[in-house]
């Protein structure tokens, strides 16, 4: 059973005095309960759950670059332009700092969050096709289009088919238009190398149409020069115990 919150006695308000008045203020305690629920919510693997600001490894300067400005964001937000879209091969701490900066809008901000890795959120859209599902797209996508901020991760991962682009397109261009901040990760490149085609980048994956609105609604932050970021976080952090 939880315990009773001393200062409003679980009626989550408390009385205050302000110029000879008694008045009602919301009590901590709704808040942090309000602040649990969102990051609840989340859908937060449970694998990132130990993933903060404070614990990311500045080992290579990409990577100190890369959480200042993480850390940068989360304190101007809301007056922010925008969202985040951190680049760069698998391992190097991508979604780390990506659900790092969401639970910090949770908990700082007040804001709703939810994480989807990309891959995933297409097949629970495609699940709701089967006649034998009681879901529909709609249950799906609507809180992934309004929700405040939005990890979308390993984007451009899987088979990209016109299907798969179209429902790209919807989401971020419904989150574009209502000013919501979305955070991506990719394995894709930018720029291709010497061996590499440009079909193999993130624009030739997605299309040119939803970079350059990924463009539009992202700052890039490119990590190139890490070591096996992964391997070495998990060898310091043990997972979360629940």
């Amino acid at each position: 059973m939880d315990a009773i919150c001393p200062d409003c006695e679980g009626s989550g308000f408390r009385i205050v005095e302000t110029a000879g008045r008694r008045l009602a203020a919301r009590c901590g305690c709704a808040l942090h309960s309000r602040r649990e629920r969102l990051l609840t919510r989340a859908r937060v693997p449970r694998r990132y759950l130990q993933c903060e600001l404070g614990n990311f490894d500045e080992m290579t300067a990409d990577l100190k670059k890369a959480r200042r400005l993480a850390l940068e964001f989360v304190q101007a937000y809301p007056d922010v332009e925008g969202g985040l879209m951190f680049l760069g091969p698998p391992g190097v701490g991508k979604t780390h700092l990506a659900v790092s900066v969401l639970k910090r809008l949770i908990a700082e901000k007040g804001a709703a969050g939810l994480f989807y890795d990309f891959r995933e959120l297409l097949k629970a859209i495609q699940g709701t096709y089967d006649p034998a599902s009681q879901g529909s797209e709609l249950e799906i996508l609507q809180p992934v289009v309004s929700v405040d901020a939005l990890v979308l991760d390993d984007l451009g991962s899987g088979r990209p088919t016109g299907w798969v682009q179209e429902t790209l397109f919807y989401i971020l261009t419904s989150r574009y238009n209502e000013r919501k901040t979305t955070i991506v990760t990719s394995n894709l490149p930018d720029v291709p190398t010497e061996r590499m085609q440009k079909r193999e980048t993130l624009e030739g994956v997605i299309g040119s149409a939803l970079r350059s609105r990924l463009a539009e609604m992202c700052r890039s932050i490119t990590i190139e020069d890490s070591p096996d970021y992964r391997r070495s976080f998990r060898s310091r952090t043990p997972l979360h115990p629940f």
